[in-house]
């Protein structure tokens, strides 16, 4: 079994930050903009798998802000702790929006309906009754996540290509000490909370069955290929004497 129970991740390999690196962050954080990052409003913290091996489970903890009232954009991090490392990133999107990708695309996306009704997908430190006013729009629409450090392996550096990352789906998927784990650390009565949202309601047209990967496993791998490009320019081949 492989997964990111609660136990200490590894040391990222590195000299540890200098005193004149931290003043020089501190200036920078004055002078410069984050606009991107200062639209992050919401902390969300979920359960994923790699799409070729539901054995293989992380807790992820997305970090969100909305590019339009049909679309947000999350970076994922290890835990919300200081010193978190961001292994991946999640779009979400509408079920409008995901009505009109190709098929072929779909297979990449994942549904939130068993996510939020099961009470597995919440906003950790919100009330309930805030929470699920969210989950009413989150429980409609779909994500598709890539993870770029495989935390579950131990790695103590982002190692390997970006991998597919699936949700949870029906009951008896996600490992039962996951579960205990972040209940405990969070304060999270998932029975409850699953029991508050029965009246939540899925995607108007049902999930669609390419979603989740339409069923199957899908996993991410590197091919090598002839290289493209545009031949060079005159100017660049000519000799000059």
């Amino acid at each position: 079994m492989s997964t990111n129970n609660n136990t200490q991740p590894p040391e990222v390999p590195g000299e540890p930050t200098k005193t004149t690196t931290s003043i020089l962050e501190t200036a920078t954080s004055v002078i410069q903009d984050f606009t991107p990052i200062n639209k992050i409003h919401q902390h969300l913290c979920a359960f994923h798998f790699y799409s070729h091996d539901m054995t293989r489970q992380v807790e992820a903890h997305h970090f969100c802000g909305h590019q339009n009232e049909e679309m947000r954009q999350c970076l994922i991090y290890d835990s919300p702790n200081k010193d978190a490392r961001l292994i991946g990133l999640e779009y979400i999107i509408s079920e409008n929006l995901f009505m009109t990708l190709p098929d072929e695309e779909k297979r990449l996306w994942h549904s939130h309906l068993y996510e939020v009704k099961s009470g597995f997908l919440f906003m950790p430190k919100v009330p309930g009754p805030i929470e699920r006013q969210d989950m009413e729009t989150v429980c409609k629409t779909y994500g598709k996540v890539f993870h770029f450090w495989q935390v579950d392996k131990g790695d103590a550096l982002p190692l390997g290509i970006p991998q597919l990352m699936m949700a949870l789906t029906r009951d008896g998927q996600v490992y039962d000490h996951l579960v205990q784990s972040c209940a405990e650390r969070f304060g999270v009565d998932f029975e409850k909370e699953r029991k508050n949202r029965e009246y939540i309601t899925g995607p108007a047209h049902g999930i669609h069955p390419l979603a989740n990967g339409g069923g199957k496993g899908l996993e991410t791998r590197l091919r090598e290929v002839e290289l493209k490009h545009d031949p060079a320019p005159p100017s660049a081949t000519s000799a000059v004497v």
